[in-house]
């Protein structure tokens, strides 16, 4: 592919041509041709290039490995270093220190935030409560805004998983188990529940 000529006489630059290429001689000792394409001059410095005209080029690129030198395991590591395109990486959800993923939307059905109307009626709830309904919410591990079919859910599940009968005589399950069966029943007597 040859080059046009502008109307000074001189080659006008093609795709790929930089400043720094035009008017540079090949960078093959017994070429006489002008440089207009680059090739890195090393693996450790991606960013320096010697000018070729295109025969050379092609004969450089098709002799350089960049590869050379290097044990399998340390192309194994390139490999997959370039394979995210030098970034660092790191398993998904395991990022510690950054803010979570708030789902604003509730697409996928987390409940990270409340809606507006339900932030609401979750402060008017908090407000209204006893100290020992709070603390029995606490108990239960559960959070306002709080329904009865919520904390009768909230309920069955502690009730299984910390009965004797499940723990196999456990003292501190049962002991447990009484301190949620007070706190549901405090909770169940409410009027206070959405």
């Amino acid at each position: 592919m040859e080059r046009e000529e502008t109307k000074t006489g001189g080659a006008a630059p093609s795709f790929g041509d930089t400043e720094e290429a035009l008017g540079e001689r090949c960078a093959h000792p017994e070429c006489r041709e002008s440089g207009r394409f680059r090739a890195p001059k090393s693996r450790d410095n991606l960013g320096d290039y010697f000018w070729f005209c295109l025969d050379h080029v092609r004969e450089y690129n098709a002799a350089w490995n960049y590869f050379a030198d290097m044990d399998d395991a340390a192309i194994e590591q390139a490999l997959r270093h370039d394979s995210v395109w030098q970034r660092p990486t790191w398993p998904l959800g395991v990022r510690a220190g950054l803010p979570r993923f708030r789902d604003t939307m509730n697409l996928f059905h987390r409940d990270d935030t409340l809606e507006p109307k339900m932030a609401r009626e979750a402060a008017v709830q908090m407000k209204a409560m006893t100290g020992e309904e709070r603390r029995a919410m606490s108990e239960l591990g559960l959070e306002p805004p709080l329904t009865r079919a919520d904390l009768k859910l909230r309920y069955k599940i502690l009730a299984k998983t910390l009965h004797p009968d499940a723990n196999g005589g456990d003292k501190k399950a049962e002991e447990r188990l009484k301190s949620v069966n007070h706190a549901y029943k405090t909770l169940r007597d409410s009027d206070r529940l959405i």
